[in-house]
């Protein structure tokens, strides 16, 4: 026992360490996972033998990531995303497994060999790039999405795979395995329901699974969670996330077929249940820790020994197999029409062998289709192509993705031949709000964004747009801003906001300038710029949710418009001492305690305000937001015309 305790402690200070330093020089914390790993093992000799064991139990945590992956995936968008599951992915295995084998063959391997090399080398990484993808936000990119069609497709493909290499078991290694007693014994220690079927069996086998997970996850699974779930006990619940989870990946091993798919599958089927968000916070923390600890055991696991013995051969062969990949997935790109950055993100995410490869390689010694020390140089180079995967993602974060953006905005800035009553600098989606209810009212507008990709996006929904610059003096003379009865500054970069701000009121002090700030201190730089109005961007919608929440709770709807009217009022002049506070303080303390103190007493100043009793102070703005009594409309108007006589 103190044994297992002091191997888990050193597993967990490396992660400690190396993660957070790794992600604070930007290298992602699967990089820094494999960092730790290389650190504890093979540099420092603190984790040895063990380290293959718990690489299998950490392997689980790929299992976990793919039931979250299948939570986020309605059969319907499975469905919609079928050609590019079979297309691109099929395509991909399919070439890549070629072209690896015809490389093997040209080495004068065996074709057994060399086919079952190719289907090792067609598995790309799920755990690494998933996570990457997860953290530097690309899922929803398209180079994400179609990168994720081929990891899926890939991990279905395990199963043939499984089914097919023991065919092309080598004679010789047969021979030689059956007349060890050993490795007899070890052959009968995995447990299995089909063993010894025959195929008709073993095909209604796998077949009764996969039904048993569709229609128990369908139909079982939410009696189950609501019978746990009325109990209380958030811990049962999880026991009981982890028991679906694990349930599932046991059968699925039982017969034959890949843990992670019929977790996957299971993920799809509860991706429309009432409970899926309660499941996935239950698992995620699982996926998280067993993800790391299977990346630490990928670094603790390289064998230096091997490596520097035939150091060249093995990285010759890491990089080999990484280009082939990479040339086949560049090719798909072309065909399948990827564009742009997403062309590469496609590429060099894919370009590396994956956490299945380890378990092909294993299942292809155990069915004597590959030898022993061939099986041991392949398992390095899976393991270094995946250790240099995070390093990719980094050429492709630094190097290639500006690129792309420099070129996209290099591009000659539009010849403007409009101008309106607003010019709106920034299309993004605070500017299509204001652009759309301007131009529905009539309200001619010009629109400028200095992003090409915003602005061909818009276009492609009818909204006209230029690309350019608004910060420039001669775009805006073109735009026509000497005649512009306001300007709407929208653009995403805070200190060009204040700088267009100051710019236009100095040099067209009657446009008004209307501008939207993300927090107060941004706010108040405005103010200070000179513009006119100033709106925070979340003010108003904090407000509404503030009121809904209030009347949820059973408040009288006038009441709470009451409450925000005052709100608003109290927050209106509380701005402008806050702002006389921040304007007369030195530039390097503008937040100092004064500031402070005066915040706090102005808060206490708005819970007294809410505290009054209003009911005879009805605003007029207040009577607004429900119908006027019969009558109203003329009484007001008669009593207009009096004050005027």
């Amino acid at each position: 026992m103190t044994s297992i305790f002091l191997q888990a402690f050193v597993y967990l200070v490396a992660a400690v360490i190396a993660v957070p330093i790794a992600k604070r020089l930007g290298l992602g914390s699967v990089l820094g996972y494999l960092i730790a790993g290389v650190v504890i093992g093979p540099v420092i000799g603190l984790v040895g033998e063990e380290t293959t064991t718990i690489q299998h139990f950490a392997e689980f945590g790929v299992v976990m990531m793919l039931f979250l992956v299948g939570l986020e995936l309605e059969p319907k968008m499975l469905w919609a995303m079928r050609n590019r599951l079979m297309g691109l992915g099929g395509l991909q295995v399919g070439g890549t497994a070629a072209a690896v084998m015809g490389i093997a063959l040209f080495f004068e391997q065996p074709w057994t060999i060399a086919l079952t090399i190719g289907l090792i080398f067609a598995l790309s990484s799920t755990a690494i790039v998933l996570q990457t993808f997860n953290e530097k936000g690309l899922t929803k990119t398209e180079g994400g999405q179609n990168a994720f069609s081929v990891l899926l497709f890939q991990d279905i493909a395990v199963i043939p795979m499984l089914a097919f290499i023991p065919l092309l078991a080598l004679p010789e290694l047969v021979a030689k395995a059956q007349s060890a007693a050993t490795t007899a014994a070890e052959h009968h220690d995995e447990l299995s329901l089909v063993v010894g079927l025959p195929g008709w069996a073993y095909g209604l086998v796998i077949t009764g699974s996969i039904i048993a997970v569709v229609v128990g996850g369908h139909f079982l699974s939410r009696p189950l969670f609501r019978f746990v779930a009325s109990s209380g006990l958030r811990e049962i619940f999880t026991a009981t996330a982890l028991m679906l989870v694990i349930g599932i990946a046991a059968l699925m091993s039982l017969v034959g077929l890949s843990p992670a798919l019929g977790t996957f599958l299971a993920g799809v089927v509860l991706a429309n249940s009432e409970f899926r968000h309660e499941l996935e916070s239950n698992i995620d923390p699982f996926k998280g820790l067993l993800l790391g600890l299977f990346f630490i055991t990928v670094g603790a696991g390289i064998n230096f020994s091997v490596l520097l013995n035939d150091f060249t051969i093995i990285i010759a062969l890491t990089l080999g197999v990484m280009l082939v990949k990479a040339l086949v997935l560049y090719s798909l790109a072309l065909v399948f029409r990827i564009k742009g950055s997403d062309r590469w993100l496609f590429t060099l995410s894919l370009a590396q062998a994956g956490e299945f490869g380890f378990v092909l390689l294993s299942f292809s010694l155990q069915n004597h289709v590959i030898p022993a020390d061939i099986a041991q140089t392949l398992s390095l180079v899976v393991a270094l192509s995946m250790f240099l995967t995070p390093g990719l993602f980094i050429l492709f974060d630094r190097v290639i993705l500006p690129r792309f953006e420099k070129t996209s905005n290099d591009r000659e800035t539009d010849v403007i031949d409009d101008q309106g009553t607003v010019i709106i600098a920034g299309i993004g989606r605070f500017g299509q709000i204001v652009n759309r209810l301007l131009v529905s009212n009539g309200v001619k507008t010009v629109v400028l964004d200095h992003q090409a990709n915003q602005v061909d996006v818009v276009r492609q929904i009818g909204t006209k747009a230029y690309f350019g610059d608004a910060t420039r003096p001669d775009l805006l003379h073109t735009a026509g801003i000497e005649h512009a009865a306001a300007l709407v500054v929208a653009i995403d970069d805070r200190e060009h906001s204040v700088e267009l701000v100051k710019y236009v009121k100095h040099t067209y002090p009657k446009v008004k300038v209307i501008t939207r700030a993300f927090d107060r201190g941004h706010g108040y730089l405005l103010r200070q710029a000179g513009a006119d109005i100033i709106e925070s961007e979340t003010y108003h919608s904090a407000l509404e949710i503030g009121g809904h929440a209030m009347k949820t709770l059973g408040l009288h709807p006038f009441f709470v418009e009451q409450q925000k009217a005052t709100y608003k009022r109290v927050e209106d002049r509380k701005s402008d001492k806050l702002y006389a506070a921040w304007a007369s303080d030195s530039e390097d303390e503008r937040f100092d305690n004064n500031y402070r103190d005066l915040f706090v007493r102005l808060e206490e100043v708005m819970a007294e305000e809410m505290k009054k009793d209003r009911s005879d102070k009805h605003a007029r703005s207040e009577r607004g937001w429900t119908p006027p009594p019969k009558g109203y409309a003329e009484a007001i108007s008669d009593e207009e015309q009096s004050q005027s006589s």
